[in-house]
């Protein structure tokens, strides 16, 4: 039987990236967001048309529990379990940190960090039955150095590097390893906010001399899915030695 891989806000840029590398090599996927269930049907269609692969599509708030135990509960009748949970979904807040309400900053933080405690924490059973399984968590640059402006999404992404090496020393002598990637500016629509002015300084500033793509990032996920088993508790950086 295939092995199952939950991907979470998967709809576009980085989750659907890592969707169609996984599906490559013939992966059972389960793919959620939290709004565009348009492009999220339309993703599935074309994953399995093109890879013929089982695929589960699931719209819902991934940071909401009672939906995240639903989706669980619907997977391990369909799958079984999940094999590889890669927790990708985010939002983001720029402003100043005075401005923003107690509700923009719950919010963030439930989609952020609280999703990841969720679905770890309802994936790792069928992981330890199996005695293996991995744990991929996207972050950002900014959970390492923090940003102006960002303080809500700095300290989220701060707290799921933080949870990752927790719990990789927890998982670690079941055979389960839990790593995140620290991203960098990536060509997404979350970047799209940019004026060309401001990419282009942007892009001075980044040794690399660009931004990443969604596929380099699916590339490093598929490679900690697929191997490095002695690999756990790393925050890895790809920003093109931005920061």
């Amino acid at each position: 039987m295939n092995k199952v891989v939950l991907i979470t806000g998967a709809s576009r840029g980085i989750g659907a990236a890592i969707a169609h590398r996984f599906a490559k090599e013939g992966y059972s996927l389960i793919i959620n967001c939290s709004k565009s269930e348009a492009s999220l049907l339309e993703l599935k269609e074309q994953l399995m048309a093109t890879y013929h692969i089982p695929v589960l599509a699931s719209v819902g708030n991934i940071g909401d529990s009672t939906y995240v135990q639903a989706l669980f509960s619907k997977i391990k009748d369909e799958f079984g379990g999940v094999d590889i949970l890669i927790n990708n979904a985010g939002s983001s807040h720029i402003g100043l940190l005075s401005d923003m309400t107690f509700e923009e900053w719950n919010s963030l933080i439930q989609v952020n960090l609280s999703s990841v405690f969720y679905t770890s924490k309802l994936a790792i059973p069928f992981m330890l039955s199996k005695q293996a399984g991995k744990i991929i968590n996207i972050s950002s640059v900014w959970g390492n150095v923090g940003a102006s402006c960002e303080v809500a999404y700095s300290a989220s992404k701060g707290g799921m590097n933080t949870f990752t090496k927790a719990l990789a020393k927890e998982l670690a002598p079941s055979n389960i390893q839990v790593n995140a990637i620290a991203c960098g500016c990536i060509d997404t629509a979350m970047n799209q906010c940019f004026s060309e002015e401001e990419r282009k300084e942007l892009e001075e500033e980044i040794p690399a001399g660009r931004f990443g793509t969604p596929e380099e990032v699916a590339e490093l996920a598929f490679s900690l899915a697929s191997s490095h088993n002695y690999l756990t508790g790393q925050i890895i950086t790809l920003d093109g030695g931005w920061c």
